[in-house]
């Protein structure tokens, strides 16, 4: 029997990793795609057991001719678009890298799937950080976009260029726009992730203080590995449209960092900010409608910033050596 073939380019982020061990799990051929000349880990893949059992290329979604020999190899029936470069600070260090890779590479694999097969699935993933500063809370897939970010500019332009491609080739092309999703496999540099990691070093003398900026701030965080269900179901509907996927609540980031020093016996005093941290601009509040999702795609979700930091922090610990 035939495999179906789904590619999933940045496989090695927390999603792409979740998203590959869902697709494994329905049996689907899965083939991740790294930068190339990529050197660091496959901790995410190797730590859910899923290495071996995904093809792996490395792939410069800024040049056609590799995508195209790409998918006329493996004739996916969908494709993930998890790759970008993801942080919201270092596009204000490379603002123009990170509008370039943003934008550029989602124009060429939606070129390549008009020409080749338009029957194919594309999914994308869009940022709730395009809605910048919001007059309207929550916000929902028809709130207006006010970027505040290099990365943010840069998701809202692929944004729309996935909705042109949808409305103007009738190709099956969805956007999931998500907000702040967390998992043990995120990335150190991640808020949530550092807090974590930094408060257990203090719980265990290893360090004295916690450094942040605004911490004053609101963000609709979530669980990843149920956010990547909502991507798979986003490509199983007869009709393409985009989606927000969150909460539906917020939190200032100074309620997370408290609760987990309770959690840890810290006191609050080990806290401090820090001007080095803070951002050009920032969004004071953000929270989403998720109720689109939960209808269309029946996508089950109900888990409190409470438990999903229950759940973060247990599986640190549990990893902690």
């Amino acid at each position: 029997m035939i495999k179906k073939t789904a590619i999933i380019s940045g496989i090695t982020g927390q999603d792409g990793a979740y998203l590959a061990e869902l697709l494994l799990n329905k049996g689907y051929k899965v083939v991740g795609l790294t930068r190339l000349n990529y050197t660091s880990d496959f901790s995410g893949l190797n730590y859910l057991g899923i290495q071996d059992k995904i093809l792996i290329y490395q792939c410069d979604l800024l040049n056609i001719e590799q995508i195209i020999q790409l998918f006329e190899e493996h004739q996916p029936i969908e494709f993930y678009n998890l790759a970008a470069q993801s942080s919201v600070y270092q596009s204000f260090v490379n603002p123009v890298a990170t509008f370039q890779f943003n934008t550029i590479s989602v124009f060429n694999l939606l070129e390549v799937i008009k020409k080749l097969n338009k029957d194919i699935r594309f999914y994308q993933a869009s940022s709730s950080e395009m809605y910048g500063r919001v007059n309207n809370l929550p916000i929902s897939e028809n709130s207006i976009l006010h970027p505040l970010s290099p990365y943010a500019i840069s998701k809202a332009s692929a944004h729309f260029t996935c909705i042109y491609y949808r409305e103007s080739y009738n190709m099956h092309v969805s956007c999931g726009i998500l907000f702040n999703h967390e998992s043990y496999l995120r990335q150190n540099t991640f808020f949530v992730k550092k807090i974590i990691i930094e408060s257990i070093k203090i719980s265990k003398g290893q360090q004295k203080l916690l450094y942040v900026g605004n911490i004053d701030i609101k963000r609709d965080f979530g669980y990843a590995p149920k956010y990547v269900e909502a991507m798979y179901l986003m490509l199983q509907q007869e009709k393409a449209t985009d989606y927000l996927i969150c909460s539906g609540k917020s939190i200032t980031l100074r309620e997370i960092i408290y609760y987990i020093f309770k959690k840890l016996n810290i006191s609050k005093t080990a806290c401090k900010v820090s001007n080095e941290f803070y951002r050009p601009s920032e969004i004071e509040d953000m929270f989403g409608n998720n109720s689109k999702a939960k209808l269309e795609l029946n996508w089950q979700y109900d888990l409190t910033v409470f438990e999903t930091l229950d759940l973060l922090l247990e599986e640190e610990l549990r990893n902690d050596k």
